[in-house]
């Protein structure tokens, strides 16, 4: 393609949702589209949806609205909708809006560059299928990215929990893992651009079982091991683990990979055994809290982090009381809380709801409680040097900000080269969600 074209991509939800926008972005670039800041001066406008959320498909079309005018004022302008709502509405999204010239599920990316070129010739274009075996494969250069110090890479997609609540085998499939060998050599990649911390993304990042480099299937611990033979790559995270698949490696890694960072996102969604059987979770509480204390067993300064349903059909007093105790048992340094919302074709949305008021009840009791030991863990910081990752400006000036081990923001005054390197950070100041400190060792 001789001629420059701009592309615009708005990203909804995930750090799946951002990976998959930037192997989008760089495959298009390979295509000749230069990716823009704003959709006003784009020829190509992608929206990467997400489907979590509250009335997701909603907020779409209102977005696509928003849109029509541009569209209008610019008829050669090309618009499509990917990710998890495209997946999920498929062909209803050019019956509503007929402005729409392609949808693209989370598994059809590596087809951008061809959809574009048919629409380019009169096509309205739709590909919700699930190639897998080819995606990742053709996704995986990073070649006209943005340098970073920090990066998401995904080793694995979809989900066969079908927990009760959720829509996320129905949008992104059933499990899939990367080969190692893609995993290694994209990672290898990266850290060959200045990357110092990777984080592997998955819906259920912890159920990897990729073809490993000599046969057989590796699990995700042994893909972290794999990792930390890296030299230039000092941090490895993962996100998002179901309790089920915390398996002995994956713990015992926690311990003894000097890489693997002190920070575990473990949803566990309710307190209640009755609950959690409901959402079809097939764990309970006692093996959530066995799973929590081998973890601190294997590594004492771990950071908690997890997800919290309120308001689950059929929900009681008792059972929420439950998940209040499941918190203050646990503790966490962050997590993240939400009323149930329905999600049409999921199991639970045919069940008794409980009422919009007790739920926003429950939601701000809940974090309430969450916000007083996030706001506990960071104080038992203060006074303590961590070993920051910078990454960018912060708010004021001479300042840098990165995130310590924890995952936690921290701002620091330090000098513009510091920006991709690790260095101590002692902190004295408690922000609302970051650290504050000064550069080196506690000062005497």
């Amino acid at each position: 393609m001789s001629e420059t074209k701009k592309l615009f991509i708005k990203t909804y939800g995930c750090q799946m949702n951002v990976y998959d926008s930037e192997r989008m972005a760089a495959n298009l670039a390979a295509q000749g589209y230069e990716q823009v800041g704003a959709a006003e001066e784009a020829d190509v406008i992608l929206l990467n949806t997400c489907h979590i959320r509250e009335k997701a498909a909603e907020k779409v079309y209102s977005e696509l609205g928003r849109l029509k005018p541009l569209k209008t004022e610019k008829p050669d302008l090309k618009i499509g909708v990917a990710g998890c709502v495209a997946q999920a509405e498929g062909q209803e999204i050019i019956t509503r809006q007929p402005m729409v010239d392609l949808v693209v599920g989370p598994q059809a990316y590596q087809n951008l560059p061809e959809m574009l070129n048919r629409v380019d010739q009169g096509a309205k274009v739709i590909d919700t299928e699930f190639p897998v075996e080819d995606k990742f494969e053709k996704l995986a250069n990073h070649a006209g990215m943005k340098s970073a110090p920090t990066a998401f890479v995904t080793v694995q997609e979809g989900c066969d929990k079908f927990c009760a609540f959720c829509v996320v085998p129905y949008t992104r499939g059933a499990e899939v893992s990367r080969p190692a060998r893609q995993v290694l050599e994209e990672v290898k990649q990266l850290v060959a651009r200045g990357v110092r911390e990777v984080t592997l993304l998955g819906q259920n990042v912890n159920a990897y079982h990729g073809e490993g480099l000599n046969g057989g299937d590796w699990s995700l611990a042994r893909l972290i091991r794999a990792l930390a033979e890296y030299d230039g790559l000092d941090r490895i995270r993962f996100t998002t683990s179901h309790p089920n698949d915390m398996d002995d490696d994956l713990i015992a890694a926690h311990g003894e990979v000097k890489k693997l960072m002190p920070y575990l996102h473990l949803p566990v969604q309710s307190g209640s055994d009755k609950i959690l059987k409901r959402m079809a979770r097939k764990h309970t509480r006692d093996a959530y809290f066995r799973i929590i204390d081998r973890m601190r067993e294997a590594r004492p300064d771990l950071a908690l982090s997890g997800d919290f349903i309120v308001g689950f059909p059929e929900e009681s007093d008792q059972d929420f009381n439950d998940t209040m105790n499941l918190v203050r048992r646990v503790g966490y340094a962050q997590a993240y809380s939400f009323k149930y919302s329905e999600r049409p074709g999921t199991p639970a949305v045919d069940r008794d709801q409980v009422p919009e008021e007790i739920k926003s009840a429950r939601l701000a009791e809940l974090q309430e409680l969450l916000t007083q030991q996030q706001k506990d863990f960071q104080q038992g910081l203060v006074g303590k040097t961590l070993d920051v990752l910078f990454e960018k400006d912060g708010r004021q000036d001479g300042q840098l900000t990165g995130r310590s081990e924890y995952l936690i923001p921290v701002h620091a005054i330090a000098p513009q080269e510091m920006k991709g390197q690790i260095a101590p950070v002692t902190i004295d100041v408690n922000h609302r969600n970051s650290l504050g400190g000064y550069l080196g060792p506690v000062k005497t």
